[in-house]
């Protein structure tokens, strides 16, 4: 026993310091505990937002010999839609809970991550605070936003593990975790301009040649992009669907104030929430704007530009599309929270205020999730059973509208693979009538809905969920004549229509 012991202490003696001294066995499991706390409520609803519903409707698609980019299709990277698939396989399909659970594990992550890198730059503390800041900061914005299991959430670890390998000259490791970040939404892949940055940045400061890191970004990008096209059956139509399918998509539609009045007001909810660790951010920011000298507490802390650079690439990533959703403004909050913390630390502002404010902000948002309205749930939940008592689970469904948390709710198969009206009319949730009809749809998607009804036969129940959309039926022409047709109206619940199968 004593000789183990010895060799033990051998083994602890070669350990690196920041291992002996026990920091992250103790902030671990307090970050572990903040990330259960913020994102207890996400567990109070079956489904926060029609992007769960849709990952939650392919993954079953998926269970059932569903072909990803082929006979299941969405515009994003496969990686999370692979992960729901392995969660049903696993936990079964009629609950989101373990992804909800992973996904308060992917805060986690992301918030240790953020400590190592605060920790690395500003010390013990500031690194301590920068993971908790994180965890409060990670509700702060509309609970469907930051409650769901969605790609953003998923996004961060990846996204900010980059930065950290970036930091430590870890290029090979670092192009990786770009890629893992780009295939599970092709926004994170911004991360490559401050990982490119801090290379360059790296070689001049070093007088070393910068070439052969590069080449290893971008080996590490392409190795992990490469493999899963190797596994996935259709390629091409990966590349379609992720990369080039998406233009009409992403365009700048014509309700120019509407897209404006969401930009701003998500940067405002933002900007509160994180106002305690802002404020030093503005006020720094100002002083040098007017020529004023910058106070600074203790020694320096070096350059942020870095992380300004981190923070500007995120700020593209998010306008790209010109939808301002709030959930993609996840992708801000870690450069924010680092620059945050990094002001704090350089200046006269002591931490008390700052977490006093962080964590009054966070109560707020945490009691808006707990007491957010019910309404439109409640309504789709009273379709939902609706469809599956019209229908044997045998039938297939149809759901002309934007919201295929109906197909997951009602446990039926849908009718096509195209899981939302706007693939095949060009309609996005945010956005004006303008090219929305059936000539803007996705190519060929008509033919292949055509074809797919053909083979299957008509859907036993068809759910118009359009209300007063720029896509109701009467301006749709082939639903409308398929409504007139063959079905008949069986139920109205609010502005959603259920139609059946004339017998």
């Amino acid at each position: 026993m004593s000789l183990a012991i010895s060799r033990l202490s051998a083994l602890a003696e070669r350990l690196p310091e920041r291992v002996r001294t026990g920091y992250w066995t103790r902030l671990v499991p307090a970050l572990a505990l903040l990330a259960v706390a913020t994102h207890i409520p996400s567990f109070l609803r079956p489904v926060w937002s029609p992007d769960e519903g849709y990952l939650a409707t392919q993954a079953r698609m998926l269970a059932d010999g569903g072909v990803l980019y082929d006979t299941v299709v969405d515009r994003k990277p496969p990686l999370l839609p692979w992960l729901y698939e392995a969660c049903f396989a696993i936990f079964g399909s009629v609950s989101l809970w373990p992804l909800r659970t992973l996904a308060i594990v992917a805060h986690l992550v992301t918030a240790v991550l953020l400590a190592s890198i605060a920790r690395g730059r500003w010390g013990n503390r500031a690194g301590a605070y920068a993971g908790a800041l994180f965890l409060l900061l990670s509700i702060g914005l509309s609970p469907e936003d930051t409650q769901a299991a969605t790609f953003e959430v998923f996004m961060l670890p990846a996204m900010v593990a980059a930065f950290r390998y970036a930091e430590r000259r870890r290029w090979l490791a670092a192009g990786i975790a770009v890629a893992l970040c780009s295939l599970t939404k092709q926004t994170g892949g911004a991360v490559l301009l401050p990982v490119l940055w801090m290379l360059f940045q790296d070689a001049r400061r070093r007088g070393v040649r910068w070439l052969p890191a590069l080449f290893k970004i971008g080996f590490g990008f392409a190795l992990p992009i490469a493999l899963v096209a190797m596994i996935l059956t259709k390629p091409k139509g990966f590349l379609f669907w992720v990369v080039t399918g998406s233009g009409d998509y992403a365009t700048f539609g014509s309700n120019w104030l509407q897209m404006l009045g969401r930009a701003l007001g998500n940067s405002a909810i933002l900007l509160a929430a994180g106002l305690g660790f802002l404020l030093p951010v503005g006020h720094r920011l100002w002083l040098r704007h007017r020529g004023r000298p910058v106070p600074v507490r203790g020694e320096s802390y070096g350059s942020s530009t870095d992380l300004w650079v981190w923070l500007a690439s995120s700020v593209v990533a998010v306008s790209v599309g010109f939808h301002f959703f709030g959930h993609y403004y996840l992708q801000l909050m870690p450069p924010l929270v680092l620059l945050g913390v990094a002001a704090v630390c350089a200046s006269a502002v002591r931490w008390k205020p700052v977490l006093v404010y962080s964590m009054v902000a966070c109560t707020v948002f945490w009691g808006l999730a707990i007491f957010w309205p019910g309404q439109k749930l409640d309504q789709t939940t009273e379709v939902a059973t609706a469809v599956a008592a019209q229908t044997t689970p045998k039938d297939t469904v149809l759901v002309w509208g934007m919201h295929p948390e109906l197909y997951w709710l009602a446990d039926r198969r849908p009718a096509t693979r195209y899981l939302t009206a706007g693939f095949l009319t060009n309609y996005s949730g945010g956005k004006d009538g303008q090219k929305v009809g059936e000539q803007y749809s996705v190519s060929d998607a008509w033919q292949t809905f055509d074809e797919e009804l053909a083979a299957k036969g008509l859907p036993e129940v068809v759910v118009d969920d359009s209300g007063t959309a720029p896509y109701q039926p009467v301006m749709i022409p082939r639903i409308e004549s398929l409504l007139d047709t063959h079905y008949e109206v069986v139920g109205v619940t609010g502005d959603t229509v259920i139609y059946r199968l004339k017998r």
